[in-house]
């Protein structure tokens, strides 16, 4: 594909979804306080006001909505292909035969979605939201074999409860990061152009070509999360809620699953650490609440002021700077990612170093910071 093909296919991906989950917003932030999904102030919050939630659903609304247009456009140029861009047409085939497997997967990130959205309006016990997101993911790692890890070993046990607790780790890593306005939203979009650029530029090792499929999915969940983000900046007038957090984890995790990074004659088999690195800051974010709160004796489900937003503050940031630090933070290590097909297997030793020092760095202040705000 030419520079300008990819282009198209770029803004065809994300602008429907940015206007729907935009223009669907305004009226969640109406109608979300009649329905009951209002988030209160309190003693783990940092915003002060009662504000609405549930934009997850004009997430969710977005991506739905824009992949039944392309599913229907692609259905209609079986018939007229000039419906498409000439660049689509050979690719409309291809969507036709994906679609069943594409709806059932969003089958399960809307069963990820209302789970989500219960909790938002009366809360579940940690208990019943972890085995219920172990079931969907479960389920769907047994009926896709694509969603499995490739670990070039003949063990599916192992790699399907790999895939399974990969799963599960996004879905709650995003939940965690929403704790700030603007926070779970803006790295989900960073990460996902990321992971979408990574899989424009790197061609699939069976095929030789850009993989469209996923990375058009990842660009159309770009395109709801910045219609999101015009309500949910700073200061927020509605929030994402559980339900947009589950929603948005799942769909990154699952898009991971489904890309080729690398395949068993690679030279390049290093590039598997690409989601590593663009998703290093919310998988930083969860390891360190749950060792925190872990060390100190309290429940690892039971939710603080210990995230890595909240200790940025603790340094000294204001909340909008802490956000942006975050925000950089996240596109900094997912350079990295973008050049592991580039680099041999030493370049990629060093670009997952840097990751690590980049997070290793942030650990150091943030431990100093804390010390010295302990009386």
């Amino acid at each position: 594909m030419s520079s300008r093909d990819l282009a198209l296919f770029a803004a065809g991906a994300v602008l429907p979804g940015l206007l729907v989950a935009w223009l669907a917003t305004f009226f969640l932030r109406r109608w979300a306080p009649r329905w009951g999904l209002v988030d209160h102030p309190g003693h783990r919050k940092v915003h002060t006001t009662p504000t609405p939630r549930g934009g997850g659903l004009a997430i969710w609304l977005g991506v739905v909505t824009t992949l039944a247009i392309v599913h229907g456009a692609a259905y209609l140029s079986t018939k007229n292909p000039a419906l498409l861009p000439e660049f689509a047409q050979p690719h409309a085939a291809g969507v036709l035969e994906k679609a069943g497997s594409l709806w059932l997967l969003l089958a399960a990130g809307t069963a990820m979605m209302l789970l989500g959205l219960t909790d938002d309006l009366r809360g579940l016990p940690w208990q019943l939201r972890l085995g219920t997101e172990a079931a969907v993911a479960a389920l769907c790692v047994w009926r896709w074999e694509e969603l499995r890890l490739s670990l070039f070993v003949d063990a599916p046990l192992l790699t399907g409860a790999l895939s399974v607790l990969w799963i599960i780790a996004l879905v709650n890593s995003f939940n965690m990061l929403d704790n700030m306005d603007g926070l779970s939203g803006g790295v989900a979009a960073i990460s996902s152009a990321m992971l979408a650029a990574v899989l424009l530029t790197m061609p699939d090792p069976q095929t030789g070509s850009p993989q469209l499929f996923v990375a058009g999915f990842l660009l159309v969940l770009v395109g709801a999360l910045l219609g999101f983000l015009w309500h949910n900046r700073t200061p927020a007038r509605i929030f994402m809620g559980d339900a947009g957090s589950y929603f948005v984890g799942f769909c990154m995790a699952t898009a991971t699953l489904l890309a080729t990074f690398t395949g068993y004659h690679s030279t390049s088999q290093h590039t598997i650490l690409a989601p590593l690195c663009v998703l290093a800051v919310p998988l930083y974010d969860m390891t360190t609440v749950l060792w925190i709160r872990v060390r100190e004796g309290r429940s690892p489900f039971v939710g603080d002021k210990s995230h890595f937003s909240h200790r940025l503050v603790e340094l000294g940031l204001t909340k909008p700077q802490a956000v942006l630090t975050i925000y950089l933070t996240t596109a900094t290590c997912g350079l990295g990612a973008l050049l592991l097909s580039q680099v041999n297997r030493w370049g990629a030793a060093v670009i997952v170093l840097l990751v690590f020092c980049i997070l290793a760095l942030v650990a150091v202040l943030e431990t100093a910071g804390r010390k010295k705000n302990t009386p």
